[in-house]
């Protein structure tokens, strides 16, 4: 079956060059092929996120890993591109649409540890490896008795550590094991009552200029999951809102089911001494009405912030930026 707009010319998909990347790339590739006859090829691009040895709180976290994207997107070298949601940033680039958000895999957090060992049974003073305050946070409020370590690199490097005996666990998110074939690390796993997701985490984005989403592209709305875009757009907005970005403390986590959004979030302190924790659930008759999931999010993040969630991510990015 052929899509209305394909072509028997190669379509141009933009990912950088991590293993994870082109094996969540190369999935959407062929989704979209399956459903629509398009052929596609990939097209590997380097950031600044992939070269760069600091830290991701240093560089501020969200936009490193997809303003090289962007940049080619632009100029016109590749047709589309697709990212980890969560490493997209609120404010939409001009002049792009996130063409498709496919069907999210699973948003939650894994703990992959030596000998087997679960999250509980860590022993007092376990040195944990996580780049992620928000994960760092809500972490220190479950067990303030264990070492978090900043960490970096692929997933694969990060494994190595707790391989090699210099950490005795890492915390990464579940749907990226599952890329890259790492699920059989994973020794516990991190439900949302224990620990939020990023906003946007197991989803992926399939990102493409504006005029070309309605012509040429239109084909890239066969792999967009509505229930899935309603869920990210609620968690993103409560972002959005608290002026925070992929390197602040905060975890927010939608579910669409029969007719309804329920929305948790939260933004703990660095030490996971404070917390400010909100949860609401709305009538979403479609998941198509985006406004709806909008105004969840922004009603759940604005009552939070009346209970100092604002102050909780500003003394983050304080801690993030003193020398």
């Amino acid at each position: 079956m052929t899509a209305e707009g394909t072509t028997s010319v190669p379509a141009r998909l933009g990912t950088r060059r991590s293993t994870m990347a082109t094996t969540q790339s190369q999935g959407v590739a062929d989704t979209i092929t399956e459903r629509t006859g398009q052929a596609i090829e990939l097209e590997l691009i380097t950031s600044f996120g992939d070269v760069t040895k600091a830290h991701l709180t240093q560089l501020g976290g969200t936009g490193v890993f997809v303003n090289a994207l962007r940049d080619e997107l632009v100029a016109g070298t590749i047709d589309f591109a697709v990212h980890s949601l969560k490493d997209l940033p609120t404010t939409p680039a001009e002049g792009l649409v996130l063409a498709a958000i496919p069907e999210r895999d699973d948003p939650r957090d894994a703990l992959c540890a030596r000998d087997g060992l679960k999250f509980a049974d860590l022993p007092a003073g376990a040195k944990v490896g996580t780049g992620s305050p928000r994960r760092v946070a809500q972490l220190s409020a479950l067990r303030p008795d264990l070492v978090y370590v900043p960490i970096r690199g692929n997933a694969e490097t990060r494994l190595g550590k707790v391989t090699s005996g210099e950490l005795d666990a890492v915390v990464l998110a579940h749907a990226g094991l599952g890329r890259v074939g790492r699920r059989d690390d994973v020794t516990d796993v991190f439900e949302p009552e224990q620990m939020l997701p990023a906003p946007g985490q197991g989803a992926l984005a399939v990102e493409c200029r504006t005029e070309r989403a309605g012509s040429d592209l239109a084909y890239l709305g066969a792999v967009d999951h509505p229930a899935t875009r309603a869920e990210v757009v609620a968690e993103r907005t409560v972002l959005s809102e608290l002026e925070a970005g992929c390197a602040a403390p905060v975890g927010a986590f939608a579910e669409y089911s029969e007719g309804s959004l329920r929305l948790r979030a939260a933004v703990v302190a660095t030490n996971g001494a404070t917390a400010v924790r909100r949860e609401r659930t709305i009538d979403l008759a479609s998941p198509d009405d985006l406004d709806t999931a909008v105004g969840l999010g922004r009603d759940l993040a604005r009552q939070m912030i009346a209970e100092g969630a604002d102050r909780i991510v500003a003394e983050a990015f304080a801690e993030r930026d003193a020398p």
